[in-house]
C-alpha cells in the first residue's frame, strides 16, 4: 500500500513539472517571507535588551525597532499573499489538466470498460475526487514551502545563538516526525477505502435518481433505501475510522512540541541566571525561534489528514487514466469510398470468454440492400451492429467494407459513413436545432427544417415555446421519449450517410406516425445499404434480406415470403405476433 502511495506521489510530481517556473517563484516568495519572519524575533530581542534594567530604557531605539518590525510584518504579509496566489494558480491548473486528461481518456476507453463500471463512480472520480485532491494540494503547497524554509532558517539561527540549547530542539523534534509517519501509513488505506465507498454511494444515488420512475412504479422505494443505508453505513464507519486515527496526529505532535518548548525555556533560563553572554533578549529570540521551528511540523501534521485523503482520491483518478484505451487505428489505415458492400467471414465474439455469443457468422451484403435482423431477445442483434460500428472488436473473423477490413479503417471515417438510430435516445443540452444538426453543424436552417419534416418532428417542434431555438435537456423543456426519438431520426435524415443502422428506431413512436416514418425511411434507404433491427416484424417485410438470429448464429436467411414458405423459426416468430 505504501508503494502505491509513493507511485501516486510520483505521478502528481510528474504533472507539476509543467509549472516549474511558478513553483520556483513560489519558493522564492516563501524564502523572502520566512527570512523576514525570522528577522522579527531578532528585532524583538534587541528591543527587550534596550529595556532591561532600571533607568536604562532607550525609547528612541525601541521606537525605531518597532517601526522596522511593522515594516517587516507588512512585507511578510505581502509575500505570503503573493505566494498563496501563485500556489492557487498552480493547484487549479494541475487539477484542470488532470480533469482534461481523465475526461479525454474516458472517451478513448473501450465500451467494455464503461459497461462494466458504474457511471456514478466514474463521475465521482472526475468531479469529487479531483476536488478533494485540489483541497489537499492547496493546503500542502501553502504549508510545505514556508514550512521547509522556516525549519532550515530557525535551525541555523538557533545554532548561531546557542548550539547547546539548539541540540535540545533537534533531539526532541524527530519524535513528532516518527509519530506522524506511523499514523500517516495507517490512515492512507483507511482514506482509500473511504473514497471507494463514496464512489459506490454516488453510483447508487445516480442510479436511483436516474430511474426514479421505475423505482416508484414497482414499489422499490424501501429496497432502494435499504441499499443506500447499507452503503451509507459503511461510509460512516470507514470515515469515522479514518478521521479518528488521523486526528491523533495533531495532539501527539503538539505534546512533543510542548516538551521542546519547555526544555528550551528551562535550559535557557538556567543559562541566563548563570550569567554570561546569553541575555534575556537572546532567550526571548530563542523561544520565538523554537516556537517557529516546531510550528511548521505542527501545521504539516495538521494537514496530513487532507494530504492522505487527497492521495487516496487522486490515486483512483490515476487508475482510470491508466486503464488501457481501445486499440488505436492503424498507421496505414485506409479511408475507402463507401458504397455499402459488406462481407463478413467467420465472425465470432463474446462478452465473456466462457459464454460464446456470435460464432462463425458469415454474410454477404450488396450495396443498397436492406438487411433486417430479427430474433429473440439476447440472440446478438444489437451486438452485431456494435461490431459493425467497431464499438466492440471481434474475437475472430473479418468484417470487410467495400473489400477493406474494418480493422484497417479509421473509426472516425467508418462511423462517419454510417447513420445510426438507436432504441435508446441521446440528446445533449442545447437547442432543438443544435441537436438535429449534431452530425452536420454547418447545415442551413432550411436543411434542418426539411429533415425534421421528413421525420415528422416539425409539427411538435413548432408548438414548443421557441420552436427550433427551444432549449432541451436538464435546464430546458422536457420531451417525451417518442419526441426524442423523432429528433434522433431527423438527425440521421439530415446527414444521409451511405449506410444506415436502425436499431428499434421507432419503438417509442405511435403506430400512425410510425407508418409515416417508414415511408420516409423507405425513401432514405433507396440506394443505401441498411441494417434494420426490429422486434415488430411488420416493419421489415419489404427488406431484401432477413437474417434470423438465434444464440448468436444466423439460422435462416432470405426475404419475407421465402422464409414464411420454409415454415421455420422465422415463421414461428411471425405467427406468434399475428396469430388471432
Amino acid at each position: 500500500m505504501l508503494k502505491k502511495k509513493d507511485d501516486t506521489l510520483k505521478k502528481v510530481l510528474f504533472r507539476l513539472r509543467r509549472y516549474w517556473a511558478a513553483l520556483i517563484m513560489s519558493l522564492i516568495l516563501a524564502t523572502l517571507n520566512v527570512a523576514i519572519s525570522l528577522y522579527i524575533p531578532v528585532l524583538v530581542g534587541q528591543a527587550i535588551d534596550h529595556m532591561v534594567g532600571p533607568g536604562s530604557v532607550d525609547m528612541a531605539a525601541v521606537g525605531q525597532i518597532l517601526l522596522l518590525v511593522a515594516v517587516c510584518i507588512g512585507a511578510a504579509a505581502l509575500f505570503q499573499w503573493l505566494m498563496s496566489i501563485m500556489n492557487d494558480w498552480v493547484t487549479y491548473r494541475v487539477t484542470k489538466d488532470i480533469r482534461d486528461e481523465a475526461f479525454r481518456h474516458i472517451q478513448a476507453l473501450p465500451l467494455s470498460y464503461l459497461d462494466a463500471h458504474p457511471h456514478g463512480d466514474l463521475v465521482s472520480r472526475v468531479v469529487s475526487d479531483v476536488d478533494t485532491f485540489a483541497d489537499g494540494l492547496l493546503m500542502g503547497s501553502n504549508q510545505l514551502f514556508t514550512g521547509v524554509m522556516t525549519i532550515l532558517g530557525t535551525l541555523i539561527l538557533m545554532l548561531s545563538i546557542c548550539w547547546q540549547i539548539a541540540l535540545v530542539v533537534v533531539v526532541l523534534t524527530p519524535l513528532s516526525l516518527l509519530v506522524a509517519n506511523f499514523i500517516g501509513k495507517k490512515t492512507f488505506s483507511m482514506f482509500r477505502l473511504q473514497t471507494q465507498t463514496r464512489g459506490e454511494q454516488t453510483a447508487v444515488i445516480n442510479e436511483t435518481i436516474g430511474n426514479l420512475k421505475v423505482v416508484k412504479a414497482f414499489g422499490h422505494e424501501n429496497a432502494s433505501m435499504a441499499q443506500f443505508d447499507e452503503v451509507n453505513d459503511r461510509l460512516e464507519k470507514c470515515s469515522l475510522r479514518a478521521i479518528f486515527f488521523s486526528s491523533l496526529v495533531n495532539p501527539t505532535t503538539r505534546f512533543v512540541y510542548s516538551l521542546v518548548y519547555a526544555g528550551v525555556a528551562l535550559v535557557g533560563a538556567l543559562m541566563v541566571i548563570g550569567g554570561g553572554v546569553f541575555t534575556i533578549g537572546n532567550l526571548t529570540s530563542f523561544l520565538n525561534y523554537a516556537n517557529q521551528y516546531t510550528k511548521p511540523f505542527n501545521e504539516i501534521s495538521g494537514v496530513i489528514t487532507e494530504l492522505q485523503n487527497a492521495m487516496a482520491c487522486i490515486g483512483r483518478v490515476f487508475e482510470t487514466i491508466e486503464e488501457p484505451i481501445q486499440k488505436p487505428d492503424r498507421e496505414d489505415a485506409k479511408v475507402p469510398e463507401v458504397t455499402g458492400a459488406l462481407r463478413i467471414k467467420d465472425l465470432s465474439f463474446s462478452y465473456r470468454k466462457d459464454r460464446p455469443l456470435i460464432r462463425d457468422l458469415d454474410l454477404n451484403v450488396r450495396p443498397g440492400q436492406r438487411v433486417a435482423i430479427v430474433g429473440p431477445t439476447g440472440c446478438g442483434k444489437t451486438t452485431f451492429i456494435n461490431l459493425l460500428m467497431r464499438f466492440y472488436e471481434p474475437d475472430g473473423g473479418q468484417i470487410l467494407l467495400d473489400g477493406v477490413d474494418t480493422q484497417d479503417i479509421p473509426r472516425g471515417a467508418l462511423r462517419h459513413s454510417v447513420g445510426m438510430v438507436l432504441q435508446d435516445t441521446w440528446l445533449r443540452s442545447g437547442t432543438i436545432r443544435q441537436n438535429i444538426a449534431m452530425g452536420r453543424p454547418d447545415a442551413s436552417d432550411d436543411e434542418v427544417i426539411n429533415a425534421a419534416m421528413q421525420a415528422h418532428a416539425h409539427s411538435f417542434i413548432k408548438r414548443l415555446p421557441n420552436g427550433y431555438d427551444t432549449m432541451i435537456g436538464e435546464t430546458g423543456v422536457e420531451l417525451s421519449q417518442g419526441q426524442k426519438q423523432l429528433l434522433c431520426i431527423a438527425r440521421v435524415m439530415l446527414c444521409l450517410p451511405p449506410m444506415l443502422f436502425l436499431d428499434e428506431a421507432t419503438s417509442s413512436i405511435d403506430t400512425r406516425t410510425e407508418m409515416r416514418i417508414q415511408k420516409a425511411f423507405n425513401t432514405m434507404m433507396e440506394g443505401r445499404t441498411s441494417f434494420i433491427v426490429a422486434h415488430r416484424l411488420s416493419t421489415i417485410q419489404e427488406a431484401d434480406i432477413i437474417l434470423v438470429m438465434r444464440s448468436g448464429q444466423i439460422v435462416e436467411q432470405g426475404d419475407h415470403v421465402t422464409l414464411l414458405k420454409k415454415n421455420g423459426f422465422y415463421a414461428q416468430l411471425y405467427k406468434s405476433q399475428f396469430a388471432h
